[in-house]
């Protein structure tokens, strides 16, 4: 079935036809008919597969419909994403494919001015995609009515939680009538998204795409065993070995992005970071350079891996394994998007084998591994310089020099 076959507005046709969308993915196979029929849906997939249009399409239809039959006014969907970047991504979406409609969106985040969100929001739109931090903000001081609201989307619930915001999604319930149409789109499916889910749908049509192996055919992903004090010169000499790639670099916390910046700016390598320390504005600076190729190397939380279309990702390094099996899949996700080839390459501690083994176990394979060998990894601290264009092995020799004179001085003394 195509596109052109579904009873949808011309004005989303038009979109879709522009956009080259001929025909659905599985997802929107089986998600855009009960959406349409105003129904309930619970709907498990992995990102990367197609979902946002599989709730923008028939949320757009059917908003374009009423309006022209000028119902009355008000915000008539909310959709709630965990970050800005998704907001944002979501909002942009809606934009494209109502492009020829009358359905007016917005997307809301904290980080920023609210005056000019402000402004928008007294003009009248139809669609809110939001963050809850600052929906609540605005909702508290009066310049969000949410009585007028027929459809609620959660998207990527599962990471919503993760992030904590499980009482602000039960809070917002309270302000929307009870007789709404939700739709609750989650990559994974525990017991505590199942108990959140169910709570909030009615009768839902659930809908499940999993495919046997998760991650994309067009992304080949290996393994590396390198120490937690070392990942610093593997990541130096990768990147110095494939200058012209575009990278994302994932890390496991703030504080360990700055790091790994830091350390790469002392041996002369230009990289930026992004992650929830910064504000709005650093984030969208950091992204439109990224996206437009001005910067190539991006040091990033789990902020950037779920939901995020990053174009042109040549290569993934997961310098920190992640603290969530299944965001191994989200991070790698960054690059094979589309018919594009992309590579991921992760770097293993003794520490994190733990984690390893529940990402295997969590794909139902396992990862291949680079064997390198004492001299080829030995090879790769030699050839790391630091800014005084000392090797690692000046280094250590200066730190043994160093611990040697200490002990005698300590022998002296007894």
């Amino acid at each position: 079935m195509k596109f052109e076959d579904y009873h949808i507005s011309a004005e989303i046709k038009k979109s879709l036809a522009k956009l080259d969308f001929k025909k659905p993915t599985d997802i929107q196979y089986k998600a855009i008919p009960p959406i349409l029929k105003g129904e309930d849906v619970l709907a498990i997939a992995q990102t990367g597969t197609g979902k946002t249009a599989a709730f923008v399409i028939p949320i757009l239809h059917l908003l374009n419909e009423q309006k022209k039959n000028r119902k009355r006014p008000g915000i008539k969907c909310v959709v709630m994403a965990p970050t800005h970047e998704l907001a944002i991504q979501i909002n942009g979406v809606f934009q494209e494919i109502g492009k020829f409609s009358r359905i007016k969106t917005l997307a809301l985040f904290g980080g920023t001015d609210q005056a000019p969100q402000i402004e928008k929001l007294s003009a009248g739109i139809d669609v809110l995609v939001a963050t809850p931090g600052r929906l609540f903000d605005l909702r508290s001081q009066g310049h969000i009515d949410l009585h007028a609201v027929e459809i609620l989307v959660l998207d990527e619930a599962d990471h919503m939680l993760d992030l904590g915001f499980i009482k602000d999604i039960e809070d917002l319930i309270r302000y929307l009538p009870r007789k709404r149409q939700t739709l609750f789109f989650s990559a994974t499916l525990n017991e505590k998204i199942k108990k959140l889910a169910y709570s909030l749908v009615h009768n839902a049509i659930r809908i499940q795409v999993s495919p046997k192996d998760p991650v994309s055919k067009n992304i080949l992903h290996s393994l590396l065993f390198v120490e937690m004090d070392d990942k610093r010169f593997f990541l130096e000499r990768i990147i110095g070995e494939n200058a012209d790639k575009k990278m994302i670099v994932f890390v496991r916390t703030k504080v360990r992005a700055e790091r790994v910046m830091a350390a790469m700016q002392r041996v002369n390598i230009k990289t930026v970071t992004i992650h929830s320390g910064k504000d709005h504005q650093e984030r969208a600076a950091v992204m439109k350079k990224f996206r437009a190729g001005e910067e190539m190397i991006l040091i990033a939380t789990d902020v950037s891996a779920r939901g995020i279309d990053l174009p042109d990702v040549d290569l993934v390094i997961n310098y920190d394994l992640p603290d969530v099996a299944e965001n191994y899949v989200h991070r790698i996700g960054r690059t094979g998007r589309g018919m594009s080839k992309g590579q991921a390459l992760s770097f293993c501690s003794t520490e994190e084998k733990g984690m390893l083994t529940e990402i295997e176990n969590y794909m139902g394979k396992t990862i291949e591994v680079i064997e390198l060998g004492r001299e080829l990894y030995q090879e790769t601290l030699d050839f790391t310089k630091n800014e005084n264009n000392t090797t690692w092995r000046d280094i250590q020799k200066e730190l043994d020099m160093a611990e040697a004179e200490l002990k005698k001085k300590r022998k002296k003394k007894k």
